[in-house]
């Protein structure tokens, strides 16, 4: 694993904030039932050293030999001397007796007593080790006569080993179970992490077939989670580039027709004309000829530099007012003299006003032009083309019909998209729809296809009228001014 990598980072930091996380809290419970332990021993000391006010209560005008003769009768009579040893310490402070029966140590330190002579509840506590090294409690009463000397004491010391030994069991299963859950946590998270880095490792090998060209590669989807949406989005996007691919590929194929076959009879007839053979009607039918050819690849040259131009977005409109029946009329007009020589019927239906619209009126001609194109295309011999327009609702609509062969409901989606060609038997770049309908986008406008298989299709292009974007553009600026001065 590099340093890098989501494993390792998964383990520095989540993790580590676990280990952290379960280090804190044994050591909060080990204290937690240290002192849980030590308290319960400090209640019991606490208890019986509380039974001597009752039992020595009357020695307050006693000697301290009659005090040590008693504290011998209570430490005899002890019920507890299993569980705690009992100590009588006379005036002088010295150990006068046990209940263990053995000779005291009396250089043994004993804070509490000392303490509970300067106390003024006359009780004292101390935990600590004892010389021997054992870990003990201790608990002192001072007994006091009338006048306030002290005539005695009683100590009461409990060893912690066995407590000490119960504490460490009890932490040594916190860290048992503190450690099956951390092995648990890693089991569970190198399980999820190799759950999570096996597809990636895939998707990114196929990421790279896919970069280096190879569309038909594709990642097997595992489970319906985020991993697998992004899986089915990858092979989407492979799909797409792959249909993208052909599509640009059938372009250049296209597009190197429709070059090659102008440039073929240029070539062909200046040939011709050079060699001097020629009479003047053949000459002139000649340089007809090779005059239509090149209009015909200024054409097709435009169209890609205006293409290029969408796509970089560097296309820039010159709008002005103008009549758009007159631009309708003049391009059907220029394919009246195709469809005549086609032997195809253009019928349009010119109606006898229409209002003025904002626009490019290179640019809106040239959609026309490309939507009459299309139909005179892919309509048969004998067929007819349809051109009508009228104003509808603020906007000029023109609909462009013809009765030939249709595009299926396949291709019917796709054919306003970029290189794409339903039908590759028909000339053409496969841009002129995508760029009209660029073109009438950026004419706040639009252009919809309607079509049918083996019947016909309808292209209805629709653009707003001047006195619409007049309209709307006051309602705008009215609207801002309102919104800065609502007291207006």
């Amino acid at each position: 694993m590099g340093k890098k990598s989501i494993a390792h980072r998964w383990i520095a930091n989540s993790l580590g904030i676990i280990l952290l996380i379960v280090v804190i809290l044994i050591a909060t419970l080990s204290f937690v039932v240290q002192g849980y332990v030590y308290n319960g021993i400090q209640s019991a000391l606490n208890g019986r050293s509380d039974e001597l006010t009752n039992v020595f209560s009357s020695y307050g005008r006693k000697s301290p030999s009659e005090f040590v003769d008693a504290a011998r009768g209570y430490v005899e009579d002890f019920p507890n001397k299993e569980s705690m040893e009992l100590m009588v310490i006379s005036q002088s402070g010295k150990i006068v007796t046990t209940s263990i029966g053995f000779a005291p140590d009396q250089t043994q330190e004993m804070p509490d007593y000392r303490s509970a002579l300067s106390s003024k509840g006359d009780y004292g506590s101390w935990t600590g080790k004892l010389k021997s090294g054992e870990r003990a409690m201790a608990v002192t009463r001072v007994i006091r006569n009338e006048t306030g000397s002290p005539v005695g004491a009683i100590r009461y010391v409990v060893s912690l080993a066995e407590a000490d030994r119960q504490i460490f069991t009890i932490v040594a299963a916190l860290l048992l179970a503190g450690g099956v859950i951390l092995l648990f946590v890693f089991v569970s998270s190198h399980y999820f992490i190799r759950s999570i880095l096996t597809p990636i490792k895939r998707i990114g090998t196929t990421a790279k077939l896919i970069a280096q060209g190879d569309f038909k590669a594709r990642i097997e989807k595992m489970n319906d989670d985020e991993i697998g949406e992004l899986c089915d989005t990858i092979n989407d996007m492979a799909d797409e580039l792959g249909q993208s691919e052909k599509m640009k590929n059938d372009f250049i194929s296209s597009v190197s027709h429709e070059l090659r076959t102008p440039l073929t009879a240029i070539k062909g007839w200046a040939e011709t004309i050079q060699s001097g053979e020629t009479d003047r009607q053949t000459f002139r039918r000649g340089m007809g000829i090779i005059v239509s050819e090149t209009e015909r690849l200024s054409g097709i040259v435009e169209e890609l530099l205006d293409f290029s131009r969408m796509q970089s977005g560097r296309m820039t409109l010159t709008m002005d007012k103008i009549d758009i029946l007159a631009e309708l009329g003049a391009a059907v007009y220029m394919f009246s003299e195709r469809a005549r020589g086609e032997h195809k019927f253009l019928i349009y239906d010119e109606p006898a006003m229409l209002p003025p619209v904002l626009g490019d009126i290179n640019r809106l001609r040239q959609v026309f032009i490309n939507v009459l194109d299309n139909a005179l295309k892919y309509t048969k011999e004998g067929g007819t083309i349809t051109v009508t327009a009228e104003e509808e609702e603020g906007f000029i609509r023109v609909v462009i019909a013809d009765d030939g062969c249709g595009i299926p409901s396949e291709h019917l989606p796709n054919v306003k998209k970029k290189f794409y060609k339903a039908n590759q038997t028909v000339r053409g770049s496969g841009i002129g729809l995508a760029l009209a309908d660029e073109i009438m986008a950026l004419h706040s406008g639009s252009l919809e296809i309607d079509s049918h298989e083996n019947v016909g299709t309808a292209v209805t292009i629709r653009i707003p009228t001047f006195r619409m974007l007049e309209n709307g553009t006051r309602e705008t600026a009215k609207a801002e001014t309102e919104e800065r001065n609502p007291n207006a």
